[in-house]
């Protein structure tokens, strides 16, 4: 497959590309600022405006399927809804139908408990942002997946982690970045998890 990607210098978008080139397959990442990563014969980078849906649209030519691994951005509010909003008119222009997007748990309001209230608070503009942009690609007519990991880390990747479609697992607090960076590769590489929204923990 060919596969679009944001957010490819962050720490979960590098285990993304490093795992898809694992597999085979051909990765355009598409950046603000080129640092972290080096081309390969697999892998293009190219540097560009995330709010230039032009500019998106020409690069994300020829693509099978658009990976989000984007954070919130401390400098511009509703930075993530800014950049889905440009996205979705780029995907449709070039006929991609296959997105999957990384947000965090707590964006469905699942986080269960005392706890759970206090993390949300603590969290409410990541969650907040996150939320507004998920919304908008459950909107489109995308075949979407929204990935909720719990809290994350960069520990092994374990293939072991459990899922939930109607909360986050149960006792669930934490996953590594390697094992959201799987679950997102087999979700696209197996046509998973069609317009649903994905929590994940250990």
């Amino acid at each position: 497959m060919k596969l679009f990607v944001l957010g490819g210098t962050g720490r979960t978008g590098h285990q993304f590309i490093d795992q898809a080139i694992e597999h085979g397959h051909d990765i355009t990442a598409y950046v603000r600022e080129q640092k972290k990563l080096i081309p390969t014969p697999q892998l293009e980078i190219i540097e560009g405006d995330l709010l230039d849906s032009n500019a998106l649209s020409a690069a994300m030519e020829g693509h099978d399927a658009v990976i989000s691994c984007l954070g919130t951005d401390l400098n511009e509010d509703d930075f993530l809804a800014n950049v889905v909003d440009k996205l979705v008119p780029a995907m449709k222009t070039n006929g991609i139908n296959r997105v999957i997007y990384l947000a965090s748990a707590g964006i469905d309001y699942e986080l269960p408990g005392i706890l759970g209230k206090a993390i949300a608070f603590m969290l409410r503009k990541t969650l907040r942002e996150h939320r507004a942009a998920a919304d908008l690609i459950k909107h489109s007519s995308f075949d979407y997946t929204i990935v909720r990991p719990m809290q994350l880390t960069d520990g092994p990747r374990t293939s072991e982690y459990r899922t939930s479609f109607d909360g986050v697992p149960d006792g669930g607090s934490r996953i590594s970045r390697a094992d959201v960076a799987q679950f997102m590769l087999h979700t696209v590489e197996e046509h998973e998890h069609i317009r649903q929204s994905v929590g994940l923990a250990y």
